[in-house]
């Protein structure tokens, strides 16, 4: 069977398997996807509500609805493993 965590000294390090894991699914660009399809749902309720809103106003409320999409998405991560 094949060692899950690579050749390495410590063969049973969490830790190095956890960074290397997190380093293939930063270079798949995960958090740029999540963000632009976050930011498309957005642009689209605006646009359905007719909401017009300064760049300012529209960038701050952007910035709290995609941190309580990524509260939300914590949440059920935690209940999942819960």
């Amino acid at each position: 069977m094949k060692n899950p965590f690579g050749q390495q000294q410590d063969s049973g390090s969490y830790v190095d398997l956890k960074k290397r894991i997190l380093q293939r699914v930063q270079s798949a660009k995960i958090n740029d996807q999540i963000f632009q399809v976050v930011q498309r749902a957005y642009e689209n309720a605006l646009n359905t509500e007719n909401i017009v809103l300064s760049r300012p106003e529209r960038t701050r409320m952007f910035s709290q609805i995609l941190k309580d999409v990524l509260d939300d998405m914590i949440k059920k991560l935690d209940k999942r493993s819960g």
